[in-house]
């Protein structure tokens, strides 16, 4: 199979480009312009005018909570079996608006949805899985409007954990569950009034992120405010979720070591906040702190935190794209969602690249004139591992 036309092969733009697909091994077999690679003779060949070929899209923060209602309440009440059900929906939605791959950071069953996908009986894109993230207790993902073992049986996307060596034990089960990555909240979010609450000690973090890459595991850390992005930075995670609150010698530190960005900018708008200093915070994450991520060189990635419930439906996810790239620009936040994304989850795709995933997104238009092409309406082509889907 052959395609044909403009492409953007996760660095850069190809005005008159082919990509020839492998659909036996699932991988790109060849990748140049028009003309300047071999072409198998009897191949088909697609033609792709006045459309873009890209790597399948990437959302690097995804729940599938499948509650009808927002909120931790409400995302707890949801059986287990209901929300992988309901999940099922949510998988064929990304992989229809051109995600072929997403990582997860939290939801009921999970791992058994990777495994679905991986199988072939459901259709979506390939999932990392942190299998539950981890939670101290009394923290971020612990209802305080239930009693403490009802609320630790409910939020069973959720591993709690006190001290070191317990820290260290969710890991392993995290492991042990098929989990590809590491979650845990170094602070509290917006569930509750008043200061934001630091989540875990130092010694917990350490534990986390030397337990996890002892057992060749990414770590990936909800931060909110500056003393949690100091001590998950210092604390030598992987990938930074949220993280509210930017300055510039966080900026400077995380860009030092090499630590992903992931701001989640579409879970930010629209928030009902009735506390001044966090709305500030908001406002200022959305303009400022996002700045200061591309002044000082972070390696920004997209992703979302849509959930799946009535307020952040899946299907919509293009839209962190956009959002990113009113700072970012549009080539950015276009490498932010595919080369940028598979560097952030450890994954061969992202790029139009010879050997690498056949993972493809067509679109109509062109999106680095336009990000808002990458809306589903507009997706024309959707390949995973060289099968086409759409």
């Amino acid at each position: 199979m052959l395609l044909k036309g403009r492409a953007f092969d996760g660095i850069r733009l190809h005005k008159d480009a082919v990509v020839s697909i492998d659909s036996k091994d699932g991988i790109i077999a060849g990748f140049g312009e028009r003309g300047g690679i071999e072409e198998r003779r009897g191949a088909k060949v697609i033609e792709c005018d006045n459309m873009t070929i890209l790597p399948g899209l990437i959302d690097a923060h995804v729940h599938f909570y499948s509650a009808r209602e927002a909120g931790i309440t409400a995302w707890a009440m949801v059986p287990d079996t209901l929300a992988v059900l309901r999940a099922a929906g949510d998988l064929r939605a990304l992989l229809n608006a051109g995600f072929t791959a997403v990582r997860e950071l939290g939801s009921k069953g999970a791992p058994h949805l990777a495994q679905v996908v991986e199988e072939g009986v459901v259709d979506g894109p390939n999932i990392v899985s942190c299998s539950r993230a981890l939670a101290q207790t009394g923290g971020d993902d612990d209802p305080p409007s239930f009693s403490l073992g009802l609320a630790q049986r409910l939020a069973s996307y959720t591993y709690f954990c006190d001290g070191p060596w317990e820290c260290r034990k969710a890991v392993r089960k995290v492991a042990r569950d098929g989990g590809g990555v590491v979650k845990f909240y170094a602070s509290g979010a917006f569930s509750r009034g008043g200061k934001i609450a630091l989540n875990f000690t130092m010694e917990e973090i350490e534990a986390i992120v030397d337990e996890s890459h002892r057992l060749g595991l990414r770590v990936a850390a909800h931060a909110y405010g500056e003393e949690a992005l100091i001590n998950v930075i210092k604390g030598g995670v992987d990938s930074i979720e949220h993280g509210l609150g930017l300055t510039v010698e966080t900026a400077k530190m995380a860009a030092k070591r090499g630590i992903y960005y992931v701001p989640t900018l579409v879970a930010c708008m629209g928030l009902s906040i009735h506390d001044r200093a966090k709305e500030e915070l908001v406002k200022r994450h959305l303009s400022e702190d996002m700045g200061l991520a591309k002044e000082h060189g972070l390696k920004v990635v997209m992703g979302s935190d849509i959930v799946g419930d009535s307020a952040r439906p899946h299907g919509r996810n293009f839209e962190e794209i956009v959002a990113e790239g009113k700072t970012l620009g549009k080539r950015e936040a276009l490498v932010a969602a595919t080369s940028r994304a598979a560097e952030c989850l450890g994954l061969k795709s992202g790029m139009l690249k010879e050997g690498f995933a056949a993972d493809i997104t067509v679109v109509k238009g062109n999106p680095l004139a336009d990000l808002q092409t990458l809306r589903p309406e507009n997706v024309v082509h959707v390949v995973k591992s060289g099968r086409f889907y759409r």
